[in-house]
Parts: structure tokens; C-alpha cells; sequence
């Protein structure tokens, strides 16, 4: 599943994030595309698309399909991570789990060096602190109180900031490397951040502070609502599926277990799932891998009739 979170900006010697859940991603392990695989039972090859290249798939409308085939071939290369001329389902899979990843990895990257400029091997949770709520030292303690974004006080940002710190924290030496950084700023994607997962879920949704989340309270993290406008029918839909299926035990709210059963729900390995797709719909001579060849006569399958200058994105990823 793939969390983004809500920025707030405060410049003061530079800009800093403070990170907050974005209400509209909140399940993790989400379907590899916004589109559906099957649309009446017919396939849906966008889907596919998404899965295969992410984010760069909204820009594959610019290119012929000569041009789609050349740049198509230049990413097999970066998938065969053995040089053994042969893709097997592993290779694909990792590839469909580092395009799902980018947007993370870029994120890291970018907060990794804007809080660690001295690119020291880890950062303190003090040095972050100073670096993200800095500006509160000048602020007078009737400021620090006062509500901000989605209800909550600057005094509630770092209690929850902290808290995380500290789970993501595993060896316990009160400093974050980079990958615990990258658990800090996307706990969704670690299993030991699970938990916290669910916690801040549940803060952010009950505004009654109850223990649980009522429907008012699950449409009201979505949806605002606009004046004289009909509720569209995505938030129709999405009433159904609370009372159909998000409150199990009908009891007209959701409960923690319900909460973490919506957002992290029981395991299914998309990207497993995708890459013995691909590996079905284009394995020519049924050997069980797939050949560049294979690949590219089934560029339509992959990338679409067109492909994407994905040239730049492979040069600055050059780590996959």
C-alpha cells in the first residue's frame, strides 16, 4: 500500500515537513494502479501499464510505437539484474515493487538530505526536532495549544512525531539511520510500525475521541462535503462498504481490530500477483521466463502503444 502524507510548510530558515497521513491513501497495500484489471471481465490493460512502469506510465501517451519498443528494451536490461538474457518472476516482481517504491525512495532521499546536510550516518531525534519545530521557541504557550491542521495542536505533532521516533528506533540508540528514517517517514511499509499505524489512524478519524470511528466520522476523513451539491457516488459507495463490510460486527462503528483490518489488511502480494501475470501473457515458448524478445512483442501489454522518455527516470535511479 502506498502512504503519502499531508505537508505543512513553515519557512523559517528553510522550509520543513512535518508529515501527516493523507486521508485519501490511508490502506496499506493497495492494488498496483488506480485502474481496475478487469472492467465486465474484459482485461484492462492500464492496469498493467501502472503496475509495470508507476507513476511514469501518465506520461507514455507521447511516444510512437517504435519509440515505445526502443525505450521498452532499455528497461528489460535494468530488470535482468544476473545479465543471464532471461526474466524470471522474481526479477519482474522486484522491478514492480521498486516502481511502486520510487515515490518513497525520492521522498527519503529529499528529507534525508534536508535534515542531515552534513550527510552524517544517522540524525538524532533532537537535530530533527530543532530542525521541524524550531519555530515553536518563539511561539507563546497559548500558540502551542491552539488547533492546527485536521485538530491538532504543534504539542500534539511532536508527541506523535516522537512516539514514531521511537518505535522506528530499533537498536534503541536514540538516532535514525536512513532506513529507520525511511520507517519513521513511511511506517506503513514496515512490518514493526504496524501498530502505530493503526494508532494514529484511529486519532486522526475519531474526532469524539471514543475509542472508535463511527460512519459520520469514516465519510468526514474523505469528505467534507460541498453546498448545494449531491453527495457524489463515490462517497455512496463508499458508506456501503463500512456498513457491508468495514464494521464486521455490525455494531454501526469500527473498533481497533476493524480499523487494522481495514488498513492492513490480510496478505495478498499484488506484486507477485502481477508479475505471474505478465509472465502468462508473454511467455511465447511456455519455458517459464521471458526473453527481451517475448517482452517486446508484447509491448502493448507492458507499456501501451506508446512509452515514456523513462531514459531520465532509469539515469537517476541507477541504484535498482
Amino acid at each position: 500500500m502506498r502512504f503519502s502524507y499531508v505537508v505543512v510548510c513553515l519557512t523559517i530558515s528553510l522550509v520543513t515537513a512535518i508529515p501527516k497521513p493523507n486521508k485519501t491513501s490511508r490502506v496499506k497495500d493497495e492494488p498496483l494502479s488506480s485502474h481496475k484489471h478487469y472492467e465486465n471481465e474484459e482485461h484492462n490493460a492500464d492496469y498493467d501499464h501502472e503496475a509495470f512502469l508507476g507513476d511514469e506510465a501518465k506520461t507514455f501517451d507521447q511516444l510512437s510505437p517504435e519509440e515505445s519498443k526502443e525505450r521498452l528494451g532499455k528497461i528489460v536490461d535494468k530488470i535482468d539484474r544476473d545479465m543471464d538474457g532471461k526474466i524470471t518472476k522474481e526479477e519482474l516482481k522486484s522491478w514492480i515493487q521498486y516502481t511502486q517504491r520510487r515515490y518513497i525512495l525520492e521522498d527519503v532521499d529529499r528529507q534525508w538530505k534536508a535534515h542531515n546536510p552534513n550527510n552524517k550516518d544517522s540524525i538524532t531525534w533532537e537535530e530533527y526536532k530543532k530542525m521541524v519545530y524550531g519555530f515553536m521557541d518563539d511561539m507563546e504557550p497559548s500558540e502551542l495549544e491552539n488547533n492546527a491542521e485536521e485538530g491538532f495542536s504543534y504539542k500534539d505533532m511532536i508527541r506523535r512525531d516522537q512516539r514514531r521516533w521511537g518505535i522506528a528506533d530499533t537498536n534503541a540508540d536514540h538516532a535514525l539511520d536512513k532506513e529507520e528514517f525511511t520507517n519513521f517517514l513511511h511506517p506503513e511499509d514496515a512490518p514493526h510500525m504496524k501498530e502505530i499505524v493503526v494508532v494514529e489512524t484511529m486519532e486522526d478519524i475519531d474526532k469524539d475521541k471514543n475509542g472508535y470511528i463511527s460512519l459520520e466520522e469514516y465519510i468526514g476523513d474523505m469528505y467534507r462535503g460541498i453546498k448545494d451539491e449531491d453527495e457524489p457516488d463515490w462517497v455512496r459507495n463508499e458508506r456501503e462498504q463500512f456498513q457491508n463490510y468495514r464494521d464486521k460486527n455490525k455494531d454501526g462503528h469500527m473498533d481497533t481490530d476493524e480499523v487494522k483490518q481495514w488498513i492492513i489488511p490480510p496478505d495478498f502480494d499484488h506484486s507477485e500477483a502481477e508479475a505471474k501475470h505478465l509472465l502468462q501473457e508473454s511467455d511465447a515458448d511456455g519455458d517459464g521466463q521471458l526473453t527481451k524478445d517475448e517482452i517486446i512483442s508484447k509491448y502493448d501489454l507492458f507499456v501501451g502503444s506508446q512509452a515514456t522518455d523513462f531514459g531520465e527516470a532509469l539515469n537517476r535511479h541507477d541504484e535498482f
